[in-house]
């Protein structure tokens, strides 16, 4: 086989892909075919047919996506940690959107500090659940010997796919608005947020489904729950009264 140097590094390959620093062997002179193709057309399909693939596997395998993700299986997705930046984004533009074109209800004082509060704390609530998940997991699965730093990549999922159905929920909220379908669409709503709140059982579940019977799964999972839910209530009061 032919042997060539990297022109990046200099390093000798005969492959597709330069071993020592990753870019590709075929780097011949650009011309304006291969920036369209290539550089501009290639680029746009490669990072948004990685990023929907990665949205995809987690809402439909998000139990197998997290286990493969550990496995080493990780070209094939976008980085969880970036990716829930980035649906942490949308979701605050799309509920900003719905707050603007919803229509104006008058609420009571305590209502309005409600919600003051869980719009100023949302992201530390939020990204407590992780390490809350990583923890309570790691001692209710012990038998599946991960380490806590694995059982952070499983409660990233588990967020991930919240966040993405709750940024499904604020699209559907959205068209909801137009009164012709508000009442399916309202019905659709609270599908989904009852699909959001039992996202992190369907993860468990299907991540250790075949390392423990369904009544040993069942009542670790809904341990991790109880478990969730005080320690929720509790970070919620310290911030309540911080606030």
């Amino acid at each position: 086989m032919n042997k060539k140097s990297c022109l990046n590094c200099g390093h000798t390959i005969s492959d597709e892909f330069c071993p020592h620093c990753g870019q590709k062997s075929d780097t011949a002179r650009i011309t304006v075919h291969s920036l369209i193709k290539n550089d501009i057309l290639g680029s746009i399909w490669h990072v948004e047919a990685k990023f929907l693939h990665t949205l995809k596997n987690i809402v439909f395998r998000p139990g197998k996506t997290g286990m493969d993700y550990i496995a080493g299986k990780r070209i094939r997705y976008n980085n969880f940690i970036s990716l829930l930046l980035v649906l942490f984004g949308f979701n605050v533009l799309s509920y900003h959107y719905y707050e603007k074109f919803a229509p104006a209800q008058p609420l009571t004082d305590d209502v309005i500090y409600v919600k003051d509060f869980f719009s100023k704390y949302s992201k530390i609530i939020l990204f407590v659940i992780i390490p809350m998940l990583a923890i309570n997991a790691y001692s209710l699965f012990r038998r599946i010997k991960l380490n806590i730093a694995e059982h952070f990549i499983i409660g990233t999922v588990s967020l991930l796919g919240i966040l993405i159905l709750f940024l499904l929920s604020d699209i559907v909220s959205l068209i909801g608005l137009w009164k012709p379908v508000e009442k399916i669409f309202n019905i659709i709503d609270k599908i989904i947020f009852g699909l959001s709140i039992l996202f992190p059982a369907i993860t468990y579940w299907t991540a250790f489904k075949n390392s423990y019977s369904k009544p040993g799964l069942l009542w670790r999972v809904s341990v991790l729950y109880v478990l969730m839910g005080i320690e929720t209530l509790i970070i919620t009061a310290v911030l309540y009264e911080i606030f």
